[in-house]
Formats: structure tokens, C-alpha cells, sequence
């Protein structure tokens, strides 16, 4: 090989590493990786440890080093009530809308009467899915963004018919690993079940008298 030839093949080889390492993170596959941690490789136990919520990416997102810590991480704050349709609580409030730009539109209606639109994001997108989320009592945690009035869901507790507290989330059992939404198994891409367990609200939100 030639001197020109070998110093083009390396100069080649050194674009190609430095592109892998900077390339941005697959978000998806964090948290197929992550998630396997509830009755597969690690204990729930263990993945309550290592991530405090649900998030798939809690442990793993990098903060731009110019972000201030507090306006990064929002508070987690308990959110109670029911999820519906917002068309039908604005009917109930006597507000008129057009149907057809809001009809997919969820929101909790907070036990004291305020309407909280939800993300439809890794962990909301559920309550757009599923109605067997919708028009029932559920507790969830998450948060609120100063001066954005959605909320993003990280933890999802529904009530049975005898009022016991149930953890929410979706399992396959071939793979035995949580999700958070309505897909095929991100690892067989077989057909995944809607899963409750009875849990308690996390340390840091349990009230006084629980």
C-alpha cells in the first residue's frame, strides 16, 4: 500500500470513530435498556433505586452544562383526580369549543376542579390510548414547568373497585419488561398486557398519615 493510500484509509477510519462518539443518544433504546429492570434483571427494588420515577432516561440524560440544577429538575409533586376528554369538561363548564381541534385532547380534573392538560409524552401518551385510563380516580406523579401549564406524567396509580391504590404500567411476558404505552414489545414485538400492582406512593410524597 502506498504512503497517500494508507494515510487516506486512517484519516477515514478516525472521521468514522469520531462521528459514533458524538453521535446523539437513541432515546429509545435507553429506555428498552432501563426498563428491563423491573422483574427481569434487576429487582424492583433495585430500579427504584437507580431511578426515582418511571423515567426511562432520568439516570442517563447529560445537563447542558450551562443549565441551572433547580430550573432543570422541576419539582415532583402528587396530582390527583380524573383524566378525561377535554371536550367534556369544558361542555360541563359551559364553554363552547369546535370539537375537532381538541378531540384528542386529555386532561386531569383535579379533585378541586382545575383542568391540567398532559403531555402525550413517553408516560402520558397512555391516557390518549388507553380508556381504561380515562374517567376513573387515579394519582399521578409528576410535574409542572414554570409558565407551561401541561403536566408530565412520570408515575401513574389507578384505584380498584375496592379503593386499593394500584401502580400502572404495561408487561410482556415473554420478555418480562415494563412499558409505558400501548406497542409491541420493544424486544419480541410481541402483543404486551396492561399490569397492576399494589404499591405505595414513593417516600417522597407519601402524606402524614400513610
Amino acid at each position: 500500500m502506498t504512503r497517500p493510500a494508507y494515510v487516506l484509509m486512517l484519516a477515514i477510519g478516525l472521521a468514522t470513530a469520531l462521528a459514533v462518539s458524538q453521535a446523539p443518544l437513541d432515546r429509545s433504546t435507553t429506555a428498552s435498556s432501563v426498563a428491563a429492570a423491573d422483574e427481569g434483571g434487576l429487582s424492583e427494588k433495585d430500579f427504584t433505586a437507580t431511578v426515582a420515577d418511571d423515567s426511562p432516561v432520568a439516570a442517563v440524560v447529560p445537563r447542558d452544562e450551562g443549565t441551572n440544577a433547580s430550573a432543570a429538575e422541576p419539582q415532583k409533586q402528587l396530582f390527583t383526580g380524573q383524566v378525561v376528554f377535554l371536550g367534556e369538561a369544558l361542555k360541563r363548564r359551559k364553554v363552547e369549543s369546535y370539537d375537532e381541534e381538541i378531540k384528542d385532547q386529555v386532561v386531569l380534573e383535579t379533585d378541586d376542579g382545575e383542568l391540567i392538560p398532559i403531555v402525550p409524552d413517553w408516560r402520558g401518551r397512555a391516557f390518549y390510548q388507553d380508556e381504561r385510563l380515562r374517567n376513573r380516580k387515579v394519582e399521578l406523579v409528576g410535574y409542572r414547568r414554570p409558565k407551561v401549564p401541561y403536566l408530565e406524567v412520570l408515575m401513574v396509580f389507578v384505584f380498584d373497585d375496592n379503593g386499593e391504590r394500584q401502580y400502572m404500567d404495561y408487561w410482556c411476558d415473554i420478555c418480562s419488561i415494563p412499558m409505558y404505552e400501548i406497542q409491541p414489545c420493544i424486544c419480541c414485538q410481541a402483543p404486551i398486557r396492561i399490569r397492576f400492582q399494589k404499591k405505595d406512593l414513593p417516600d417522597y410524597l407519601k402524606r402524614p398519615s400513610q
